[in-house]
């Protein structure tokens, strides 16, 4: 997984900050702004060892 790389996933439950969560292939992903059980098209603004940040592509 890179920053800028887009993908579209899935909102399984919230963060304790409001931020949705996605995973995939088991990585965690914090999309601001999204709502649980929606589906969004997002693009990585950061990577970290455990976790990436994503914002949703309008």
């Amino acid at each position: 997984m890179e920053k800028g790389q887009e993908y579209t996933v899935r909102i399984d439950e919230m963060s304790k900050k409001g931020d949705g969560v996605a995973r995939i292939k088991g990585f965690v992903i914090f999309v601001q702004g999204a709502e649980i059980g929606k589906e969004y098209k997002i693009r990585i603004s950061n990577v970290a060892n455990r976790f990436a940040t994503a914002e949703i592509v309008a």
